[in-house]
């Protein structure tokens, strides 16, 4: 086991109020951040909301139970009358059924209490993204708090409210954010706040009117259990992938199928999509339109063991996000010893380095002619795969983010002292 070179171990809380990885890349950085500060000799509890966290064993999760209500076995409903009963899940029911987003706001009430109830000793108290009312009241109770912003919402918001089609779902979109007002009041009372690149950095401090000089930049680790390059791989001449939430517009799908529908005019090629739009989605629409349905596959979700598989038995992998804070495919990509094309979009230049071609965001036609040139070159594609492994493995670790993550709470401890 590794250790901090810091003074005594920690005892960490965590929290996070939707955990399971899952869920979105939130997920993912409890998980691996976790189980690598306790393998540094860390103590480590984690307090979620549903959908709950996989942890390493030896990591303690206490569960805070919610209505659950974005459950797809049960969405937006309530699996008994009687949860009702109590005021904040009344509240969180009825925030859900005017169009609003109320679980960081009702987890962070759930997280206070469970603290002022059970009076457990934590050196430090680690928000995911969640930023409630409940964590300032925690921070400002004395426990030394820090909160990880992993890229500003604002962003999504405003890319949603850019494919908007009508000014009631302009409306409908601005309702679902209304937390961000509450999560710009609450970072701002954080004397550190630890992001994922610089461009974050910049674009929060911006975004939430905050001084930079309150930001550590912490990289994100990739997990080489299920990100690594598979031996002797049979690589086909003409296939691409991408692991990308579908209906998400700031994930940049679009463009992408776009230039694929271009390239194809000229050579064979598929596109494999490591997710799955809904059956009524803009996406599943476009498919149709560009005459492209024979050639683009969903997988749906599959299981984490998949992935180096799935990477081996491709080409090329692209990321033709509008905006990252950090860019997780695009690190998982290059683990996997595949050349990789990303666009310029938030903080993809900083991940990606010189080990990638890099274009500029919403711009089919770039994205067109790199897939083109890059299929076109064996030679350049064996030194960006190479490039690629070199860089996860310098830069990208989890063991490092933890040390780093270390030194900001005991900045965090010092400055509360």
């Amino acid at each position: 086991m590794s250790r901090d070179n810091g003074n005594q171990p920690l005892k960490i809380c965590m929290l996070t109020y939707r955990g399971n990885p899952s869920s979105g890349g939130q997920g993912v950085y409890v998980k691996h951040l976790s189980k690598a500060l306790t393998d540094l000799g860390h103590s480590v509890e984690v307090l979620s909301g549903p959908p709950y966290p996989h942890l390493d064993p030896k990591i303690r999760l206490h569960r805070l139970p919610s209505l659950d209500l974005y459950n797809a076995d049960h969405l937006f409903k309530v699996k008994s009358l009687r949860d009702l009963a109590h005021p904040l899940n009344m509240y969180e029911f009825i925030s859900m059924c005017t169009g609003a987003f109320p679980e960081p706001y009702t987890f962070g009430v759930r997280a206070h209490n469970y603290l002022q109830r059970h009076r457990v000793k934590y050196d430090i108290v680690h928000d995911n993204q969640c930023l409630a009312y409940g964590i300032g009241m925690i921070a400002e109770s004395g426990i030394p708090t820090v909160a990880t912003i992993h890229h500003p919402i604002t962003v999504d918001r405003q890319e949603e409210l850019n494919a908007a089609r009508s000014l009631y779902r302009k409306i409908k979109i601005r309702h679902w954010y209304s937390f961000i007002r509450m999560q710009k009041k609450v970072a701002r009372k954080l004397s550190h706040i630890i992001t994922v690149s610089e461009c974050s950095r910049r674009d929060i401090a911006e975004e939430f009117f905050i001084n930079e000089s309150k930001f550590r930049v912490v990289y994100n680790g990739v997990n080489m259990e299920y990100f690594y390059p598979v031996p002797n791989p049979r690589r086909p001449d003409n296939s691409l992938i991408v692991t990308n939430s579908a209906d998400t517009p700031l994930k940049g799908l679009r463009y992408l199928l776009q230039a694929v529908a271009e390239v194809r005019k000229k050579r064979p090629l598929t596109l494999t999509v490591i997710g799955e739009p809904k059956k009524d989605s803009i996406i599943r629409q476009l498919v149709g339109s560009l005459g492209i349905d024979d050639i683009v596959h969903f997988t749906g979700r599959i299981r984490n063991e998949d992935f180096a598989r799935y990477y081996s038995e491709s080409t090329i992998a692209v990321v033709p996000s509008l905006y990252e804070g950090f860019g997780i495919p695009a690190a998982e990509a290059m683990a996997c010893g595949v050349p990789l094309i990303s666009t310029s979009g938030g903080a993809l230049p900083e991940v990606v380095g010189d080990a990638g071609i890099v274009v500029p965001p919403a711009d089919s036609r770039a994205l067109a002619k790199a897939i083109n040139c890059l299929l076109d070159d064996a030679g350049e594609r064996s030194r960006l795969a190479r490039a690629g492994l070199e860089r996860v493995n310098s830069v990208f670790s989890w063991e490092k983010a933890a040390r780093d993550v270390v030194n900001v709470y005991r900045e965090a401890i010092d400055g509360y002292r």
